[in-house]
């Protein structure tokens, strides 16, 4: 009964490391929120870190420190569809238009490209952005998304300079985010 209960277990964890995969997940390990609501994959070998009064959940590459993966969660005012906020393109305008219109802000933001696609009963709107921070510049994804009244923006960010390296594993990275529970 013991070794039934084992094996049972060890299937259960296979299936939830494998449950929030969308394809190949090679390089990719499995994140799930501590309270099971949601899952992504993020690439092997970076570490999560605490960032605090910053995005709930931080990665980020040992070697590449200034390649990273942060997931931001904000309340909105109503339970309302991300199609209510407008299209992928107009949200990701509004986005880059709160950026560079910050106080202090040396960054020119551009929106590239604005995609919706659906998943796991959701509209997901993906970004990719390029943002000049006049002495370096860098090149980011984020993938937004509502959920029961909460605004979750999945961001992959690198310089400009490794970004062909890393632009599939980020996309694979952000198509994997979907809702558990």
């Amino acid at each position: 009964m013991r070794t039934f209960l084992r094996f049972l277990l060890v299937i259960v964890c296979i299936f939830s490391l494998t449950a929030c995969s969308g394809g190949s997940s090679a390089g990719l390990e499995a994140f799930r929120s501590p309270d099971g609501r949601y899952g992504f994959l993020y690439p092997i070998g970076w570490t999560k870190v605490s960032v605090e009064n910053g995005p709930e959940v931080v990665f980020h590459d040992l070697i590449n420190s200034d390649e990273t993966l942060s997931l931001v969660i904000s309340k909105l005012e109503n339970d309302i569809d991300l199609r209510d906020l407008g299209t992928a393109k107009e949200v990701g305008r509004r986005l880059t238009n709160e950026v560079t219109d910050e106080k202090g802000n040396s960054r020119d933001v551009q929106l590239l490209d604005a995609n919706s696609r659906e998943n796991s009963d959701h509209m997901f709107y993906d970004l990719e952005y390029s943002v000049d921070f006049g002495n370096k510049n860098r090149h980011e994804l984020a993938s937004v998304v509502v959920d029961h009244g909460y605004l979750y923006t999945l961001a992959a960010s690198s310089s400009e300079e490794r970004w062909p390296q890393v632009k599939d594993l980020y996309a694979k990275v952000l198509n994997s985010f979907k809702f558990l529970i």
